[in-house]
């Protein structure tokens, strides 16, 4: 374990991004990041033709409007953000919160940019003129007015705190009288703060985690009890093989973000024993920090027990009833269940090879017939045959080999009411 350093205090403090949290890894952020003197070059004629669309601003009074460096509060109240980046900067990463409403959307970022770098500033001042209309201008200040009327207790930034949250504010005031506050150092700040708080969770937060073999139903307990965080949830991905949502996993920044807010969050109640899930540092295409991950695992274990007829059941809702319902909410009751299908398939192609090929040929035969009658009759139940299968014969040997692996002691065994009275006796 490395060594513990104190969280920052909240105001931001130039650092660089990469290199903190993961062993001999960049911070995804900082591959993303423009080069340090990009908003110079490509929002300076921008800034020069925004201006002009303002002519009777006091461009010397906007270092005055209001601003706030208070992160840990930000993210403690849930304060609506309000994020003035361009779409494709909030794709790459952004905050639970956030609500992308760009000063200069991809288009015109793209555009500008080349032609500054093709033909100079002012070729590119004058095609900003194009860019920005007033037309436009109204258009975008009437969504920033929507968000505040919606949030009037919102914030807004842009990737550093400048000028694009600077002109944002003078526009709104021009508009409605009133000054919006925007963040000190903007998106590179509040995401420092955060990479700050997953170093301190990493150092302070005991855990205990609750284990158990699949389908007993540990997200399930988790969701109901105190102090807990559902790492799952947040990473919206069951934890295995078929384990996608209908509806796709955030960026590895996006998961960083939250999972730093959750643990900000519950390191503010009181920092008791932080309840987890028996996780691998994957969880699908998002991970753990390494030394959070270690953190985790460090914890006292408690297994979740069941029988297979409560697992199969279990497993059937999350997996067959409920995981349609995701699909038919994103992809319509037509095209739904044909998704659904192609899901569950890709998901037992993985495990083909643990499987075993002939076992695997066997079990596929028996989901096929299964997914037959569930289409031509709308009958669910014969998915519980082809789940029980892999149940014992796939994940219930794997779950063996991995206990016996992990050599935990284990501190308390039983089933879902057994444990939630341990737990909670135990906080």
């Amino acid at each position: 374990m490395k060594s513990c350093k104190p969280a920052s205090p909240g105001r931001w403090q130039p650092a660089v991004l990469a290199g903190n949290l993961r062993s001999k890894r960049i911070d995804p952020q900082s591959n993303l990041m423009p080069p340090r003197d990009f908003g110079r070059s490509l929002f300076r004629p921008v800034i020069s033709t925004i201006r002009s669309a303002s002519p009777h601003a006091d461009h010397c009074k906007m270092n005055d409007l209001p601003v706030t460096n208070d992160y840990r509060r930000l993210f403690l109240e849930d304060t609506p953000l309000l994020d003035v980046r361009a779409p494709v900067e909030f794709v790459r990463g952004a905050f639970p919160l956030a609500e992308n409403r760009p000063l200069i959307d991809d288009e015109e970022r793209h555009r500008i940019g080349i032609r500054y770098k093709e033909m100079g500033q002012d070729a590119a001042v004058e095609l900003g003129a194009e860019l920005v209309s007033e037309e436009i201008r109204k258009t975008r200040i009437h969504e920033w007015e929507h968000f505040f009327a919606k949030h009037p207790e919102g914030v807004l930034y842009c990737f550093r705190g400048g000028m694009r949250s600077k002109i944002t504010q003078q526009w709104l005031k021009e508009r409605t009288g009133k000054s919006f506050p925007r963040v000190e150092g903007g998106y590179k700040a509040l995401r420092r703060f955060l990479i700050d708080e997953l170093d301190a969770a990493a150092c302070e937060i005991n855990t205990v985690v609750i284990g158990g073999r699949t389908g007993v139903g540990k997200t399930l307990l988790l969701r109901h009890l105190p102090n807990s965080v559902d790492l799952e949830g947040l990473a919206h991905h069951r934890g295995s093989a078929f384990g996608h949502y209908a509806i796709p996993q955030p960026s590895q920044i996006d998961f960083e973000n939250a999972l730093s807010i959750a643990l900000l969050k519950h390191r503010a109640r009181g920092n008791r024993p932080l309840i987890i899930e028996d996780e691998g540092q994957n969880i699908g295409s998002v991970h753990l920090p390494l030394d959070l991950f270690n953190r985790f695992k460090s914890g006292d274990f408690v297994i979740l027990e069941a029988s297979i007829e409560e697992r199969v059941d279990i497993t059937w809702k999350e997996y067959v009833e409920d995981a349609l319902k995701d699909f038919q909410q994103v992809h319509g009751e037509e095209h739904a269940f044909p998704a659904w299908n192609d899901y569950v398939m890709r998901g037992f192609s993985r495990i083909r090879k643990r499987l075993g090929g002939l076992r695997h040929a066997e079990l596929a035969n028996e989901i096929d017939a299964a997914m037959r009658h569930h289409r031509e009759t709308g009958e669910t139940q014969q998915h519980k045959a082809w789940i029980r299968t892999l149940l014992v014969d796939y994940y219930d040997p794997m779950y063996d080999y991995q206990l016996g692996r992990k050599r935990k002691k284990i501190v308390f065994s039983g089933d879902a009411d057994a444990v939630s009275d341990y737990l909670q006796s135990h906080d």
